[in-house]
């Protein structure tokens, strides 16, 4: 075997298996609602991961903190980039931040998503061949196989099949997670890559969203969600808080000028 193949192997065997078997029995103990399933483990994950998340909130937040010493660096030495890291790294050193250690809480709980991923992918089995490789990867519990067939009705949803109102949803959820989480750039191209990822990223998973099984829509919502009201108890609204202003300061332009009327006076 290579070591991809080795890889697949223990990947399978330790997370996606173990995932899939625990998805299906949840749905049985739950009334057959494999919505509800997706629902409860999404939250059960989230749990489990919420020492990363907020050691990941906790560095984000230093970090925003640090920005306005950042962009005085970046002022002071634009014309020496060599010194310009020496500083920014001097500084880091002092304020006990470790820039590197926030990417590495930011990507840690990554490969714990990307299996819940595809464990629900791989359950909305509506293929014979997805169908085969989902048998293949049941336990003989007895509780997994009085769950199957799956129930894929939840709420007005057939979970098996994309829903538009659920990517529009999705995309929604995504768009306010990101913005409630935005930092200032001390650099202006930066800022407007920022600004730029905040649209495109919900556009994507919208597009995303109305190609696959609905149950992995739902999945990202309630991920979202989440995501949204742990940041609301560490921080507040965050970027959200100015988005009001911003809606009506952009209406507002918008909107036609009217003409201030000219010139002359009275006419006698």
């Amino acid at each position: 075997m290579s070591i991809g193949e080795i890889i697949g192997y223990v990947w399978n065997l330790i997370v996606l298996q173990p995932l899939t078997n625990v998805l299906i029995a949840l749905s049985h103990y739950l009334g057959n609602n494999f919505g509800l399933s997706i629902i409860v483990l999404t939250i059960v994950i989230n749990v489990i991961t919420y020492p990363l998340t907020l050691r990941q909130m906790r560095s984000a937040k230093a970090m925003q903190d640090l920005q306005p010493k950042l962009a005085a660096l970046q002022k002071k030495y634009k014309d020496n980039s060599q010194v310009l890291m020496q500083e920014q790294m001097k500084l880091y050193k002092e304020s006990g931040i470790n820039p590197a250690g926030c990417l590495t809480s930011m990507f840690l709980p990554m490969p714990i998503w990307i299996a819940l991923y595809q464990t629900i992918r791989g359950v909305m089995a509506i293929t014979p061949d997805s169908f085969l490789g989902l048998a293949n990867q049941l336990y003989s519990w007895p509780v997994v196989f009085k769950a199957m067939p799956l129930n894929t009705d939840f709420l007005w949803l057939n979970l098996g099949t994309p829903d538009y109102l659920l990517a529009i949803m999705v995309g929604l959820g995504m768009f306010l997670q990101q913005r409630m989480t935005a930092q200032p750039a001390a650099d202006p191209r930066m800022a407007q890559q920022a600004q730029l990822m905040q649209v495109m990223m919900p556009i994507f998973f919208i597009f995303i969203s109305v190609s696959v099984p609905s149950g992995l829509a739902l999945y990202w919502l309630v991920n979202s969600v989440i995501r949204i009201a742990v940041q609301y108890f560490f921080s507040g609204w965050g970027g959200l808080a100015a988005l009001p202003g911003q809606v009506v300061t952009t209406f507002n332009r918008l909107l036609p000028r009217k003409k201030t009327p000219t010139g002359g006076g009275k006419k006698s």
